[in-house]
């Protein structure tokens, strides 16, 4: 009798532990669904997995520093040409484009000792972004170039050159990076290539007055890399920490 009522008390017992283990487990998914990574804004952003890097799927598009400090937004062109210090911006000024593309900042926002992207999380450098082309280089998946492997399959001006990310859009994106054309703005103020080329900021200096970046077009087969000056508005792309 001693014996059956010790064995009830155990599976009572095991029950207990298996139920509170259940509801721990489902409280811990529930509470961030979708792996959601959240600015000063409040804007939602999400990421993926390549290789040994966690990198988020959407450019960023903070108007504030980690610490809360506002970055400006510099919408003249006489004002930003003049900057020496960090600004954002949407594309031709229009918070549609920022909603889709994300802001463009100058590589003074991208450096601020501030931080602009959100906790846990930074832009990433170019030695990164080399990282993440080796990786899909060896992983391209059904989209056969690099650059169809990271670009979103929608918004891309069409191309005729094979495996370019333009053509055949529904064959991009097999890495789910999701990159976006968001165009860019001239250190000199004006804006250019909305929907067809996407440039982003790498937290890398190539000098003095200039800084490395990447870049991805609609003709592109592959993506590329090259340096001009900090004035540039770029997109900007995180990494985890």
């Amino acid at each position: 009798m001693i014996k059956r009522d010790r064995i009830q008390v155990y599976a009572i017992l095991l029950m207990g532990v298996f139920i509170t283990l259940t509801v721990s487990c489902k409280k811990s998914n529930d509470s961030n669904p979708s792996n959601a990574i959240v600015d000063n804004d409040g804007n939602v952003y999400h990421s993926v997995t390549l290789g040994t890097q966690v990198w988020m799927l959407e450019n960023l598009k903070t108007t504030t520093y980690l610490n809360g400090d506002s970055i400006p937004n510099v919408k003249g062109n006489v004002q930003w040409f003049s900057l020496t210090s960090g600004a954002q911006c949407c594309y031709q000024n229009d918070t549609a484009n920022a909603s889709k593309y994300g802001r463009l900042y100058n590589f003074y926002a991208v450096t601020d000792s501030r931080k602009i992207a959100p906790k846990g999380w930074h832009v990433a450098t170019d030695a990164e972004w080399t990282t993440l082309k080796n990786y899909l280089s060896a992983n391209l998946g059904t989209s056969g170039s690099f650059a169809k492997a990271i670009a979103a399959t929608t918004d891309w001006a069409s191309s005729t050159i094979v495996l370019s990310i333009g053509n055949d859009l529904s064959r991009n994106n097999s890495s789910g990076f999701t990159a976006v054309p968001g165009g860019f703005r001239w250190d000199y103020g004006a804006f250019g290539n909305l929907g067809s080329i996407t440039y982003w900021w790498t937290g890398t200096e190539s000098g003095s007055t200039s800084a490395y970046f990447r870049l991805l077009y609609s003709d592109s087969v592959d993506e590329h890399k090259a340096s001009d000056l900090k004035g540039l508005g770029l997109s900007v792309r995180c990494v985890k920490d």
